[in-house]
């Protein structure tokens, strides 16, 4: 009798797989981050100016826009055990050759290939996400693994990488560099020799624990294998449903506009403008990344009450987006006042990314609102759109910081939070991309 109870008890494995996820989001923006930290280096030794160093990042971001749509349809075709894997590596190749490089070229290059192998990733791990874990955690295990983890991965490049190993120990930035790309290289073998696409695949997944994942999918399944182009789902879109899905488009690119200043900016603006070194650097760079992290975490929390609590799902998406945005734009340009004071300047920045990022898991919930059984193109497409504020954000405060200064660079962001609050107003949760009369046409 307690071995057939042992039988039907479902396995963890999901958890494994979930572990796997959370590690790929965190490894690969702690290989993101590396790049603002070595900026100050690139400046003295390759005598850059700050608009040129914005276009190197733009090298990174367009790639990334560029490759993360193919890389993503052929994940829904070879599956993302082959993608995934495949991409890991190139983008941990990607971030050697930033040790490698000679010349300003070929630290382009190596730009380019670091962005191309992170384009798909969150396409794969959100079809990771679809396909392991159960449906009634899977908005707070999307905001874990794709907010918090990632959060993390920045944090861990700004205090662990930044402050102690170049700071404390003094370890040469490119020797850091090649340590990095052989851990990814090796996370990369380890993923395809855990991974598998899908849980009866895996042997150590029993039918009990498929069931538990399956269960009140409601199609799902069979609506990712007939995933919409871009060019289908907007001819059968209403004009009020391709307004409602352009607010949240707008208010995303806002967002990737603004939230550059932490991913590029910090670690130099601090070097330049405070003198500090990398301990010191690494440590008030973390700060803002630690509020977003935490931030994060919270925002899926405080969805889900407020949806649980009001049964209003249009404003309660609304009040956490619109509150979050607004309160980090107010608080950016309060944090103005302690310019000059970069620990209580950072401390600021805390707060200001502790409210921003609450709102991103939102964002996330309002994409599976709206998409039903498109969810994966909406996704797709946001994730696109959003890349065009991450290309022109480091042109931007690359050239605004070389001709007129730091303070400004955070004024714009300020602006860019609040015009991102105010789009919330104009987005509705209940307005599906495409109604059911439009679906089965």
């Amino acid at each position: 009798m307690a071995e057939a109870e042992q039988l039907d008890r479902p396995t963890q494995f999901r958890w494994t797989v979930f572990a796997l996820a959370c590690g790929t989001s965190w490894m690969m923006y702690l290989h993101r981050y590396m790049f603002a930290l070595i900026k100050p280096e690139l400046k003295q030794q390759w005598d850059l100016g700050n608009d040129q160093l914005g276009y190197l990042d733009s090298a990174f971001s367009l790639c990334y826009l560029i490759f993360q749509v193919p890389f993503g349809a052929v994940a829904d075709v070879a599956g993302v055990h082959f993608i995934l894997t495949l991409l890991i590596i190139l983008w941990s190749v990607g971030l050697g050759l930033h040790a490698w490089a000679p010349s300003v070229t070929t630290l382009g290059l190596a730009r380019a290939v670091l962005g191309t192998g992170q384009s798909a990733v969150f396409a794969c791990l959100s079809r990771i996400s679809r396909t392991w874990i159960p449906s009634n955690v899977r908005t707070t295990a999307q905001g874990l693994a794709g907010v918090f983890f990632g959060r993390l991965g920045g944090l861990t490049a700004y205090l662990l990488i930044g402050s102690l190993v170049l700071g404390v120990l003094e370890v040469p930035w490119r020797t850091a560099i090649w340590w990095l790309a052989g851990i990814g290289v090796a996370f990369g073998f380890l993923f395809a020799a855990i991974f598998r696409n899908s849980p009866r695949q895996h042997s150590a997944v029993n039918e009990a624990e498929c069931q538990l994942i399956e269960e009140e999918e409601d199609g799902a399944s069979s609506g990712s294998r007939s995933r919409l182009s871009f060019r289908e789902m907007f001819r059968r879109m209403s004009p009020r449903s391709i307004l409602n899905l352009g607010c949240l488009n707008l208010q995303t690119i806002l967002s990737a506009l603004a939230d550059n200043i932490y991913s590029a900016w910090i670690p130099l603006f601090l070097f330049e403008v405070h003198d500090l070194e990398f301990r010191q650097m690494g440590m008030y760079s973390a700060l803002p990344l630690l509020g977003g992290a935490i931030g994060g975490a919270v925002g899926g929390l405080l969805n889900d009450f407020l949806i649980r609590r009001t049964g209003n799902l249009k404003w309660s998406r609304r009040a956490v987006g619109l509150a979050g945005k607004g309160t980090a734009g107010i608080l950016l340009a309060v944090s103005m006042l302690w310019y000059d004071d970069p620990q209580t300047f950072c401390l600021m920045l805390f707060a200001v990314k502790f409210f921003s990022d609450w709102s991103l898991t939102t964002t996330w919930g309002a994409v599976t609102d709206i998409g039903g059984r498109t969810t994966a193109t909406v996704f797709a497409f946001n994730n696109t759109v959003a890349t065009l504020g991450a290309v022109a954000a480091p042109v931007l405060y690359g050239n605004v910081a070389e001709h007129f200064g730091w303070a400004p660079v955070f004024y714009v962001g300020a602006v860019a939070y609040i015009v991102c609050a105010i789009t919330w107003l104009g987005f509705d949760s209940t307005i599906p991309v495409i109604s059911e009369e439009r679906q089965s046409e």
